[in-house]
């Protein structure tokens, strides 16, 4: 049985923060699922390279059925943190203490899940004071690997050692 990785994910993802991921964790064996408001809709990256059809419902998963969780930056993860279904589900992830991986604004959803309190992170500029105010201990850096539960990366430039670092975790689990 393939280990399996939650994607929430909606409209202005940040393209390659979810197609660069997603295609490595494929190529290892992994099995990518993406979720949103419905099943079967199609939902636009921001650069408008990437399209995605929605395989599940935010209504109809559950944290158990999933092996880690990917939040992919750009303007979807502020999208989503205001749909309490999504920040529970991310509470839920952050609680079960599997590993997360998040890139450039991902955290946001961490932040409205209260996840990120003493933990070594990083994140786009923009979000760094948020991250701060919220208690995360913050580091400039590509890649910042906590307890090797949690990968942060800044931006789509950070994705080779994004993916090396979240593909070691997954492969070990």
């Amino acid at each position: 049985m393939s280990k399996k990785v939650a994607v929430l994910i909606t409209h202005e993802f940040e393209d390659s923060e979810f197609t660069s991921p997603a295609e490595v964790y494929k190529r290892a064996g992994f099995e990518v699922v993406t979720i949103e408001k419905q099943a079967g809709n199609t939902i636009k990256g921001k650069q408008g390279e990437a399209e995605v059809t929605i395989d599940r419902s935010i209504d109809d998963v559950s944290p158990a059925e999933f092996d880690a969780l990917l939040l992919p930056g750009g303007h979807s993860p502020d999208a989503l943190r205001g749909d309490d279904r999504f920040v529970a589900f991310t509470k839920e992830f952050v609680a079960s203490g599997k590993p997360i991986f998040a890139i450039c604004h991902g955290p946001q959803l961490l932040i409205s899940a209260n996840g990120v309190r003493g933990r070594k992170m990083t994140t786009v500029k923009a979000v760094a004071v948020d991250l701060i105010n919220a208690g995360a201990d913050f580091h400039d850096e590509e890649v910042v690997v906590d307890n090797d539960k949690l990968v942060t990366s800044r931006t789509p430039a950070d994705l080779p050692a994004f993916n090396r670092e979240s593909l070691r975790i997954l492969e070990a689990l």
